[in-house]
């Protein structure tokens, strides 16, 4: 298989190749990553990989189509997981218009180009190509407490700038399944967690704060829930749909582990409390403040991933404590990668542009 992945240098785009080009057995011959390497995207994320005779890297945006076409034509693609789009609420807020043109526009083009390479390939390539578009579980809006888990039935419902994006994503997708018979596959996923994590969200955000001794900022009461899913075992599980899942189809991919934020920072709290204790011997706990609530802030998601579980026979294999445990001790062990993305960040602000 020759593989295109398009935002491969950001969190979870990252994580999947990595996984891609380290398990044995792997039917890759060629693993193309796309990547405008905005913000969020980090080359240092796989600067190991780089010497891999199977991976190629590309800089540029999804919305490029004379370049995807390029790309799609020269590396004989096979299949597309389209991981690319601007992904924090906050920033969306704030600028929902970036928005719109990563996930909607970007989207449209990418398809487009996915498009036309699909309908001139031979008819068995054509036959088994496939175009994976990766999503969240924030199309679905939000839940009230008693509610059922999202399921890939539920109607959508976006309540931020960034998840209405996702979801008129989602819907071009699923449109050009159905107009032009492309080959697409969607997925819908909880909130990730683990290695790579860009530091302004939630789980790493709280663990660097602790430790360099600033507050750990908690959006109002924190009883906002979400379901945890660690990032190997949703990148196991794309790798599993692209192969085995029905074309046209969406499956919903969580971690079956449903908590409230401040309980997340309390249990990082704890880890950080054994593994790297406080000079003064307080707990980390003492750090966390509340802060005013994020406008629009959605109460609760959960997902329901049975027709993964029961179609394809995916489980999480971290539960979440053995997933945080791993997750805090990447953060300890890589404070140089972590320093180097905040230097970074703060040089942006510094000139003014967009960090």
């Amino acid at each position: 298989m020759n593989l295109l992945v398009t935002g491969g240098c950001g969190f979870i785009g990252s994580n999947f190749i990595r996984q891609r080009l380290t398990e044995q057995g792997s039917r890759l011959t060629r693993l193309v990553n796309l990547d405008a390497l905005t913000y969020a995207g980090n080359p240092a994320n796989l600067a190991d990989l780089a010497g891999d005779p199977r991976y190629v890297f590309a800089h540029g945006s999804i919305g490029d189509s004379e370049l995807v076409s390029r790309l799609l034509a020269e590396h004989r693609i096979d299949a597309v997981v389209n991981f690319a789009a601007e992904s924090h609420v906050d920033r969306s807020i704030d600028s929902p218009e970036p928005f719109i043109q990563t996930n909607v526009v970007g989207t449209l083009r990418l398809l487009n180009a996915v498009r036309l390479h699909w309908s001139g390939l031979p008819e068995a390539r054509k036959a088994g190509f496939r175009f994976l578009h990766v999503s969240t579980d924030e199309v679905y809006g939000t839940l009230r407490p008693d509610d059922p888990a999202f399921t890939e039935d539920t109607p959508f419902a976006p309540n931020s700038p960034y998840a209405a994006s996702k979801a008129a994503s989602d819907h071009l997708v699923r449109a050009y399944q159905h107009t032009y018979h492309l080959p697409t596959l969607t997925t819908n996923c909880s909130n990730n967690y683990g290695p790579y994590h860009f530091p302004e969200k939630l789980i790493p955000l709280m663990i660097l704060n602790a430790l360099e001794g600033k507050p750990l900022p908690v959006y109002g009461d924190g009883l906002q829930i979400r379901d945890w899913l660690y990032v190997e075992d949703h990148a196991a599980a794309i790798w599993l749909v692209l192969q085995r899942g029905r074309v046209g189809e969406t499956y919903n991919v969580g971690g079956l582990n449903e908590q409230p934020n401040i309980e997340i920072v309390k249990t990082i709290c704890a880890l950080l409390d054994r593994k790297s204790p406080r000079a003064d011997g307080q707990s980390y706990a003492r750090q966390i403040t509340y802060v005013a609530d994020r406008p629009g802030h959605d109460r609760r998601y959960a997902i329901n991933c049975d027709k993964l579980q029961g179609e394809l026979g995916w489980k999480p294999r971290e539960s979440f404590a053995t997933g945080i445990a791993k997750t805090v001790d990447w953060y300890l062990a890589h404070r140089t990668w972590c320093s180097d993305i905040t230097a970074k960040k703060y040089a942006r602000e510094r000139l003014g542009t967009k960090a």
